[in-house]
This record gives C-alpha cells, sequence and structure tokens, in this order.
C-alpha cells in the first residue's frame, strides 16, 4: 500500500517515527495490513462488482489481489515497498494463486502501457493533496478502460484526531477530483479495518466509472 515513493503511508500515524522508504513501513506488521481483504472490497467481489483485468494500487502484501485471483481474475498488484511485495509473492505461492505483483509508482501508471477493467485503491488516494492528486488522477485514467470501474476506500473527514500527512476527505474533495471524464456512481461511509484498533477508521467507499 506504500504506492510512492514521495509520500509516507496514509496509516502512518503522527507519534510514532516518519519512515525513511516504502520499505521501513513493513519493516514489522503495520497496521493495515490485516492479512485478509478489507471487508468492504470483500462485499463487491462477492457481488459480482469486480471484473475482467484488476489492478490494485497500492497493494501491499496482496491480500486484494489475491481475492481477486481466487476468483479467476487477472490480477495485478502495484506498491514500491518491495518487502511487502515479497511477502505478497510468497501469499501467493503458499495459496496456490496466480498473480503479478510490479514495483511501480502510483502517480506514473501510463508507463505499464497497459489497461484494467477494474482499479482497486485501498488507503492511497487520501495520501495526495494539491498537484499530485490531480496527477494520480490522471494515472489512473491512463490505465482505466472507458467504462472500466475504479473503487477507492479513503479516510473520511468524521475520523476523528490527526493521522501524520493524510487528507481526511469530505464528500465534495471526493466529487470534485473526479469532476471531469469520470461518473460518480456512489460514495457511501464505510470503515477500512486495522489491527490497532477494533472500530477501524472511518472511511468513505468510493465506486467511480471511467467516462
Amino acid at each position: 500500500m506504500a504506492g510512492s515513493l514521495r509520500h509516507p503511508h496514509p496509516h502512518h500515524h503522527p507519534d510514532s517515527a516518519e519512515p525513511s522508504g516504502p520499505d521501513d513501513l513493513y519493516a514489522s506488521p503495520p497496521p493495515w495490513d490485516i492479512s485478509r481483504p478489507q471487508p468492504a472490497f470483500l462485499a463487491l467481489a462477492k457481488a459480482g462488482a469486480i471484473q475482467g483485468r484488476v489492478l490494485d494500487v497500492g497493494c501491499g502484501t496482496g491480500e486484494h489481489v489475491l481475492m481477486c485471483a481466487g476468483l479467476g481474475l487477472d490480477a495485478t498488484g502495484v506498491d514500491l515497498a518491495s518487502r511487502a511485495l515479497r511477502a505478497a509473492e510468497k501469499k501467493a505461492r503458499e495459496r496456490g494463486r496466480t498473480a503479478r505483483f510490479l514495483p511501480w509508482d502510483a502517480l506514473q501508471l501510463a508507463g505499464l502501457r497497459e489497461d484494467f477493467d477494474t482499479v482497486l485503491d485501498c488507503g492511497l488516494f487520501h495520501i495526495f493533496g494539491g498537484a499530485d492528486r490531480a496527477t494520480y488522477v490522471d494515472s489512473l485514467r491512463a490505465v482505466i478502460r472507458p467504462g472500466g470501474r475504479y473503487f477507492m476506500l479513503c479516510f473520511s473527514d468524521r475520523q476523528p484526531g490527526e493521522w501524520g500527512r493524510v487528507h481526511k476527505l469530505a464528500r465534495n474533495e471526493i466529487e470534485a477530483a473526479f469532476a471531469e471524464g469520470w461518473r460518480i456512481d456512489s460514495i457511501e461511509p464505510s470503515t477500512i479495518d486495522i489491527t490497532t484498533d477494533p472500530d477501524g477508521i472511518r472511511a468513505w467507499l468510493v465506486a467511480l466509472t471511467r467516462a
């Protein structure tokens, strides 16, 4: 889930030491690495909403990629934390799943020179602000086929406290980021499960279609 070298992970807490790079986030199990898919994404999978070629941006140790592979989908995960990618590949071998994991910056997805029917994002969009947010949306647009879907879990402005450089997002900020070239299908209250709080993190589950 590290996604980009320029940013710490969204669930890095301000009271802990600042990581110097993506691999440092996985020096010990981080709170967002729950060893299973996020319930919101699992529900999407069970409903048949995740289809075709799938890309998980900021995939971390690969739970959502492996979930999709288990459905028989062509699944790829990208991240810049090599420790996380190695863990994801190990899980794939142990579970007998066929999936692909690539070291890649989420702000430069066009460089993959591929397109996907579904893109998943758990905890990456909300680390970007300003020009980087616009760059990330353009990066997504470069790899999602017209009519393809983007599903995203991000911190909500309903979440109390401070969380490092995370942008706790209001609904209108999400709408503004995807105002051009996208259809916003839904923005619904949800939760991101973490290992350090049984209540998880208040989040938005966002579903969009590329126009």
